[in-house]
């Protein structure tokens, strides 16, 4: 495993970074790494920690990001705020380290509407938690199966309701939370995107990111005979279709 470093960005147990550098290299490209979990406590960065390995191991710095999530302080807002405060900090931290024009954000699963998320900070409402004044500093996104579309998630019930645990409610009781939160009503990054999902996926249905990329025009790449975990197994026969869109969003 590559060695760590730990960037803080809050005084919080789950507000920090775990950085990964390449040997060798100088100022490389960044992936800001957003693991899911249906945005619950009971899953941490730890899991797409072979993630963050890989992609280290293959000349990229990795930002692998925790944040606070539903059942340990976490969900509206502070998912929001501690997901946006993270990103701010590790540009700060890393601004004569790595390249900011190669910037991805790589999330999968609920870390996949993060990711997509975090990419349209600047065209969220006014005071919505976690706000940009400014665009991202974002080349491209990948989202690997991602809940890109909070309203068809909760209608579909998914992981028993995680969607209404996050938020506090339904989109008809708290409509200006998925306002603020939700990629599905954004529309498209202005950085290039793209979303790689499994057709086999049982957790969440491939037709989730086929209804975003109808609504937003973001190119959507289906892979054949893949569930919801290949998509972050680098020894799965996914991964190259994750690394091959990770490069293209950095071309």
């Amino acid at each position: 495993m590559a060695p760590l470093e730990t960037l803080r960005y809050g005084t919080l147990p789950d507000q920090l970074v775990d950085l990964t550098f390449p040997t060798g290299v100088a100022r490389p490209p960044l992936v800001v790494l957003l693991h899911g979990g249906f945005w619950r406590v009971a899953y941490d960065r730890l899991h797409v920690r072979v993630v963050a390995d890989d992609l280290t191991a293959r000349g990229y710095a990795v930002a692998n990001v925790e944040y606070r999530r539903v059942g340990g302080g976490g969900g509206w807002p502070a998912t929001f705020t501690d997901v946006g405060a993270a990103i701010d900090a590790v540009e700060a931290a890393l601004i004569d380290r790595v390249d900011l024009d190669s910037v991805a954000y790589v999330g999968h699963s609920a870390g996949g509407h993060l990711a997509l998320w975090a990419a349209l900070r600047d065209r969220l409402p006014t005071g919505a938690p976690g706000r940009a004044a400014r665009p991202p500093r974002v080349r491209g996104v990948v989202a690997l199966a991602p809940a890109a579309d909070l309203v068809a998630v909760d209608r579909l019930g998914l992981s028993r309701g995680a969607v209404a645990e996050l938020l506090g409610g339904s989109h008809a009781t708290v409509p200006g939370r998925f306002a603020a939160t939700d990629p599905g009503t954004l529309g498209a990054p202005a950085a290039a995107t793209v979303v790689v999902h499994g057709r086999l996926d049982d957790t969440v249905p491939v037709s989730v990111s086929r209804g975003y990329r109808d609504r937003t025009g973001v190119r959507l790449v289906e892979v054949p005979d893949v569930g919801h975990f290949e998509l972050i197994d680098p020894t799965s026969g996914a991964w190259p279709v994750v690394l091959d869109s990770l490069r293209g969003v950095l071309r």
